[in-house]
């Protein structure tokens, strides 16, 4: 009973409770809610007293900034469970062995990331973050009110008791282990008939294929895109499949980071972290997100640096908040591109998006595509579209390519053409990355 009262004291505080009249509102009470915070944390862990260096809550912002690696490397001493590493990796590696995701740590919540970067990274919960996340996740992503019916299917690589949290009251809660066959996945759905569909963009593609083709008879009220980064021309396909907008939720290891609005525009959750932006490009509103979660004890995120690149919205979101609205979640600073600079001297950095538009922008045919760079002379382009269609749409891409690179000054790559490989969307283990470049710099 207190857990199902802890959950809906923060789906109201979440859903009613914080109305800022404006975004100096907005960081004004955020400012005060990292220096509580910190009051609470650096007694209690080691970690961030020594990387603090004798600083005080008020200067925050002069800690230094943290990273995956450095947080794994100072994982025993930054989290306030006394949980040790090696502990928490032997409890995530067995639960993924077994796909039996219930067991804990002292009844600390222990997961593993994708790894998507190649660093696979720890999470730990409590039972009183897990009703926090419960609460806030409800009031952002429900179709309806938290008492009405709701059967969730949500789709992810790990299941974990973080999202079972949610299966309670009127909540019904299923998981779908993306390592299952489609087969089974649609035979469920059939059957459990979900008002909120969660997964990640490329499960969403297939369910939405089949949906069009009769085998998928769902109706959900609301579709969620979760876990990686959503396409445009994903996101176009699905919202066809399914009759309706597709939303999103940004959320990683590190925290749950941002939600739609009723609008359909992405918004950082700036009511439960602070973002920071380290900006690689203003003028194109590009930047990596620097958080610190002023509501996570047991594992602390201060400064802590993502890997992601951001774009925000060149314009306000019409819903009228004053948290961050983004244009998109356009991939990871891993996934940029490097061309020779055209003048000499080094290499040139090319975001993700620019090669997605300039391929999207080639034909209205494609269907599918995957960009891979394995130098900065090379560049692979996989394509799914009508074979009448290929060699016209082939030598378009190069001339986009090319386009681009001239406009920001870089010598264009060798392209190669290959054939649309299925595998390269299926869901699993490994998250669909259109863009991606496989040399190291």
């Amino acid at each position: 009973m207190n857990e199902w009262l802890t959950v809906g004291r923060h789906y109201l505080l979440t859903k009613y409770g914080r109305n800022w009249r404006s975004r100096e509102e907005l960081l004004q009470w955020q400012e005060r809610q990292v220096r509580r915070h910190l009051r609470r944390i650096l007694p209690k862990s080691a970690f961030y007293r020594e990387l603090a260096g004798g600083l005080s809550a008020e200067r925050w912002r002069e800690f230094p900034v943290i990273d995956k690696r450095t947080m794994m490397a100072g994982f025993d001493a930054l989290n306030t469970a006394g949980i040790r590493k090696e502990q928490a990796f032997a409890t995530a590696f067995a639960a993924e062995e077994s796909r039996d995701f219930s067991p804990t740590l002292g009844g600390i919540t222990v997961g593993l990331s994708s790894g998507t970067s190649g660093h696979r990274g720890l999470f730990l919960a409590s039972p009183g973050e897990r009703m926090a996340w419960a609460g806030t996740m409800l009031a952002k992503a429900l179709p309806g009110s938290l008492l009405s019916r709701q059967r969730i299917a949500f789709f992810l690589r790990a299941n974990s008791n973080l999202y079972s949290s949610v299966d309670r009251g009127a909540i019904r809660f299923a998981y779908f282990d993306l390592l299952d066959p489609l087969e089974r996945h649609l035979d469920r759905l059939n059957e459990y008939r979900p008002t909120l569909l969660a997964a990640p963009p490329s499960m969403l593609r297939m369910l939405a294929e089949a949906a069009l083709q009769g085998e998928l008879r769902i109706r959900p009220g609301k579709v969620i895109s979760v876990a990686e980064a959503l396409d445009p021309l994903d996101e176009r396909y699905i919202a066809r499949g399914f009759g309706q907008p597709v939303h999103q939720v940004y959320q990683c290891t590190e925290g749950f980071l941002g939600a739609t609005c009723r609008y359909g525009t992405l918004h950082l959750n700036e009511d439960l972290v602070v973002v920071e932006k380290e900006w690689l490009d203003e003028s194109e509103r590009k930047f990596v997100p620097i958080i610190t979660d002023f509501r996570r004890t047991t594992q602390p995120i201060i400064r802590y640096r993502l890997d992601d690149i951001l774009t925000e919205r060149s314009e306000p979101c019409p819903c009228g908040s004053p948290m961050t609205a983004l244009d998109c979640i356009e991939g990871r600073c891993d996934d940029m591109f490097y061309f020779p600079s055209a003048e000499g001297g080094g290499l040139r950095p090319v975001f993700p998006d620019f090669i997605r538009r300039a391929i999207l922008a080639a034909s209205a045919d494609i269907e599918e595509y995957a960009a891979v760079q394995h130098s900065p002379q090379l560049v692979a382009v996989a394509l799914k579209l009508p074979e009448s269609q290929r060699e016209a749409c082939c030598g378009q891409v190069r001339r986009k390519l090319a386009k681009l690179c001239a406009g920001m000054s870089c010598l264009p790559p060798e392209v190669r053409f290959a054939e649309w490989d299925a595998a390269q969307r299926r869901p699993g283990a490994r998250k669909l990355r259109r863009i991606e470049r496989k040399f190291q710099l």
